[in-house]
């Protein structure tokens, strides 16, 4: 039968290897997953980071507050004496 010859689409009759197109589409849906896993873990690094930040001032507040009473008692001391 030539080409010529042959109604329909050329799809009906060309061969499909079906194991390759499962094995390409595997690949495509772990490519999307890889993806999606990195963005998320992008975000989770971007909250890890805001919450260091917010820890380290934390960190700060309480030191400064604590050497402004050391301070503010030294102070206290020289003046009474």
């Amino acid at each position: 039968m030539s080409e010529r010859d042959r109604s329909g689409s050329r799809y009906l009759y060309a061969p499909f290897d079906a194991a390759s197109a499962r094995i390409e589409a595997n690949e495509r849906v772990q490519d999307e997953r890889w993806q999606a896993l990195s963005f998320r873990l992008e975000g989770i690094e971007t909250a890890l980071e805001r919450l260091e930040r917010r820890l380290w001032l934390a960190v700060f507040g309480v030191v400064s507050v604590i050497l402004a009473q050391g301070i503010n008692e030294l102070i206290q001391l020289s003046g009474a004496g």
